[in-house]
């Protein structure tokens, strides 16, 4: 699926919403806004990212 200015690619410059690292994953929440994780707090939201029904547009972790 090409990238659209909605989805763009992560970058260097894309950080964790928690703890400031590289971002590897962005996930859109269902009422607007969006959260970028690193891998580790990703796998530690994924369940609950899943419970509130975000949409994952980007995930890298398996790049790492």
């Amino acid at each position: 699926m090409p990238e659209t200015l909605t989805n763009p690619p992560l970058t260097a410059a894309d950080r964790c919403d928690r703890c400031g690292a590289g971002a590897r994953v962005r996930a859109l929440l269902p009422g607007g806004g969006e959260l970028l994780f690193c891998g580790h707090h990703a796998n530690e939201h994924e369940e609950r990212l899943r419970e509130v029904k975000a949409t994952i547009v980007a995930d890298e972790r398996a790049a790492v």
